[in-house]
């Protein structure tokens, strides 16, 4: 009887280690980046997207480079079972990233609340319609406000490239890739759009892949 119980828990172990795979497929790869931070900061969803919540991801992680935070998102791919029929493609094929410098914020908290918030309403475009984020994209709606908590920054929106930390995985349920969202500021999209610069090559110009709020606009253009 002792075995058969014994049996049974380890099929129970393997279940449940099935269940969160592609879940931990994204851990194992961020901490390949950051070994020593096996319990990094954590906003996870309350009410699930599945159960009628608001927020479609299920958590967003968040570790500690040097001078800036590494935001991960969870729940663009496949999490646990796989659903889908394309074997090949986790879920949407791409979990978000996007660091942020570290700085003197009036409420340091709040900044990081308020990236989450960002990262949630980005990831509800791509389940309520089905839009797909690739590298080197840019994301533009016309704000003219700053994303930061106090919307005093230049920055208003976000190009796209892909994380040159986090390169694409092979999970259990399929690929992922991560695509890291980089804050930029409205000149910036103006001038992307208006095809005097690339993404390309406005992110060359940046020189960095992490989001400073303080920073000044690298283009200016006539509005």
């Amino acid at each position: 009887m002792g075995q058969v119980d014994k049996n049974n828990e380890q099929k129970e172990q393997e279940r449940d280690q099935v269940l969160t795979s592609g879940w931990d497929a994204i851990t194992e790869a961020c901490e390949r980046i950051y070994p020593e931070q096996k319990d990094p900061k954590h906003y996870g969803t309350i009410i699930s997207w599945q159960l009628g919540g608001n927020d479609p991801l299920d958590g967003i992680s968040i570790y500690e480079g040097e001078d800036y935070w590494h935001f991960v998102t969870y729940g663009l791919s496949e999490l646990y079972e796989k659903e889908s029929e394309n074997k090949e493609i986790s879920g949407y094929g791409m979990e978000f990233t996007f660091k942020l410098k570290k700085d003197q914020y009036e409420d340091t908290e709040a900044e990081i609340k308020g990236i989450c918030g960002i990262l949630q309403m980005i990831a509800r475009l791509t389940f309520t319609k089905g839009e797909i984020f690739n590298p080197y994209e840019y994301l533009y709606t016309g704000q003219t406000e700053g994303i930061d908590t106090k919307m005093r920054s230049n920055i208003t929106g976000f190009i796209t490239i892909p994380d040159p930390q986090l390169q694409g995985i092979n999970t259990p349920n399929g690929k992922v890739s991560f695509v890291e969202l980089i804050g930029v500021t409205n000149h910036e999209l103006l001038a992307i759009m208006d095809k005097q610069l690339t993404v390309k090559e406005l992110y060359e110009k940046l020189g960095s892949d992490v989001t400073n709020y303080h920073r000044s606009s690298l283009v200016w253009m006539n509005i």
